[in-house]
């Protein structure tokens, strides 16, 4: 049985992939304080990082409508199922990545230390760290497989759509069980699903011998979902966002237990909102980014420009990442936070961060919730209709999620309702 060890992985994060992450358009060239601070964080983690990547071949995967059993542990997630069945997987490699603890730790000192830009820029090269590693874990096991008539599917972990977070410590038990000797690092999985630490991930690549499959189903084509650019086994093209979940629902959906492949949810064209249309209409414009991922999940990033309500209302730019469930669920929230601008120093003039600045700073990063619920169900909550656009108070911060939030609905309405006139990416200039 095929295992993997390596404590020592070749980290190469592509510099579009981390500006992404950042929240910049795509296309876009980080220059000045954000250049110099994307530089500190590869050349801190270069020095300091130590990520390290784990594979092994379970010996045995069984799926039914809504479990898959790998070795003698089930587990309940019909999309994963679904998908292995329409692949005819008939194998499965068990795999963990992390970045380490380091930068983990370096970030919360230099956040304890106020120094908000370096804590953001290394806490988001943590993440692109993680992400390059799963794809180079993909590419490793390609290079196996081909030599074994073999085909790797795409990754698939625990929080992922249809799969509940809350199975990750039996996942995680049953990739050290099986493990010749320890993790590289320590890992744990709490009682809640997260990780520690927490830039880590857990996946199941499922191995198929009917290639003809997978080429049938667009979506389960490895290559066209792997983002590994000097891979030698490539058989397809990348192609970035989704591409074809109606496909997977119209072969696998079937198996659900009612027999039943259900459509796809939409979002009401004509929804309560509490700013006019016209105001949405160029917030969605000018200051929102879309991105759909080839996971079903889409990642939402908006721009918010206000200013202080004291110190001769300094100006203030704020950044929100909000990622989004799949359409069909809902677009559920899986992350939301906001951080101050890189560069950007405007929210140290506001009066409650001169007052308790760790505070307020933690009070705002700390805000989740609206995790786990539909945009819809967001739409219809309570929340103020007006406030100072300052940060200091929490209704304050609360009406500008319910702005986020709002912008986000309404450009997702338009697409869906009319496809002509919406655009695929919203870039923040």
């Amino acid at each position: 049985m095929m295992e993997l060890f390596d404590t020592k992985p070749a980290i190469d994060v592509d510099s579009a992939e981390y500006a992404r992450l950042l929240g910049y358009p795509r296309g876009h060239e980080l220059t000045g304080r954000a250049a110099e601070l994307a530089q500190w964080a590869r050349s801190w983690y270069a020095e300091h990082g130590r990520p390290w990547l784990y594979a092994r071949q379970s010996q045995s995967v069984q799926t039914s409508d809504n479990e898959i059993t790998l070795d003698d542990t089930s587990f309940v997630s019909p999309r994963l199922a679904q998908m292995l069945d329409a692949a005819g997987a008939g194998g499965a490699v068990l795999g963990a990545v992390s970045a380490g603890a380091e930068a983990e730790a370096e970030a919360q000192r230099l956040w304890r230390e106020e120094k908000p830009d370096e804590y953001f820029f290394l806490e988001i090269y943590g993440s692109a760290v993680v992400e390059h590693l799963a794809t180079l874990a993909g590419a490793r096991l390609c290079a196996w497989a081909d030599g074994n008539a073999l085909a790797v599917l795409p990754h698939y972990s625990p929080g992922y759509p249809e799969w509940d977070i809350a199975q990750q410590p039996r996942l995680l038990e049953l990739i050290t069980r099986g493990a010749n000797g320890p993790m590289p690092q320590p890992i744990e999985a709490l009682s809640s699903g997260m990780l520690r630490p927490k830039k880590s991930l857990l996946a199941v690549f499922g191995l198929t011998a009917h290639t003809e499959r997978i080429q049938r189903l667009t979506s389960l084509v490895p290559c066209q979902n792997c983002s590994f650019a000097r891979c030698d086994y490539r058989r397809a093209p990348y192609r970035r966002g989704r591409t074809a979940d109606a496909e997977v629902a119209a072969v696998a959906g079937k198996k659900r237990a009612n027999g039943v492949s259900h459509p796809l949810a939409t979002l009401p064209e004509k929804a309560r909102y509490l700013v006019n249309n016209r105001a949405l209409q160029r917030w969605s414009r000018d200051r929102l980014t879309l991105t759909e991922q080839p996971d079903g999940t889409t990642d939402a990033y908006f721009r918010f420009e206000g200013t202080t309500c004291s110190n001769m209302g300094r100006a203030l730019l704020f950044h929100y990442h909000v990622k989004l469930g799949p359409r069909e669920d809902g677009y559920p929230v899986r992350e939301m936070t906001c951080t101050p601008a890189p560069g950007d120093e405007g929210y140290k003039s506001m009066c409650r961060y001169l007052s308790h600045p760790q505070q307020l700073m933690q009070d705002i990063q700390q805000d989740k919730s609206f995790v786990g619920k539909p945009l819809d169900e967001i739409l219809n909550a309570e929340r103020p209709a007006t406030a100072p656009s300052c940060y200091c108070e929490a209704p304050s911060r609360r009406h500008k999620w319910g702005l986020v939030f709002e912008t986000i609905h309404f450009a997702l309405a338009q697409s869906e309702n009319n496809p002509a006139a919406a655009t695929a990416t919203k870039e923040i200039p």
